[in-house]
């Protein structure tokens, strides 16, 4: 339960951050996944629609963010991290789906990786805690 509980606040402060991020410095985020791109022989992300998805990011890392808190708030709930693994395998599956059919930008790539493991992750420890609780 404490490991349970500890990842979840640590989500939480790991999801505030990069929503604060994608928030305050949107252009910041996208330019250093576009200089790694060229060494590494992928195109660069045009900055498109950047209001608008701009909304959009941070308004999903608010929920993801409360999602964590809840978890370690309440983490004999199941629904909670269901939810946050579902969100994160959602972000995670777009983001190879437009890898391989849009064009193969870093940043969708590391998307789904990141998203990816952290939906495993917190699968993993909810799993972890229900067996323990057993």
């Amino acid at each position: 339960m404490k490991r349970y509980r500890a990842a979840a606040l640590a989500m939480t402060a790991g999801f505030v951050i990069v929503g604060v991020l994608f928030l305050g410095i949107p252009d910041g985020v996208l330019s250093f996944f576009n200089r790694m791109s060229g060494p590494l022989g992928l195109p660069e992300a045009p900055p498109v629609g950047r209001p608008f998805f701009l909304i959009l990011a941070s308004g999903y890392m608010y929920l993801v963010s409360l999602l964590a808190w809840l978890m370690f708030r309440h983490p004999e709930n199941k629904t909670f991290p269901l939810l946050l693994v579902q969100g994160k395998l959602a972000t995670s599956l777009l983001s190879l789906v437009f890898f391989i059919v849009h064009r193969p930008f870093l940043i969708y790539l590391a998307n789904f990786l990141v998203d990816g493991l952290i939906a495993a992750g917190i699968w993993w420890i909810a799993r972890l805690r229900r067996d323990g609780s057993r």
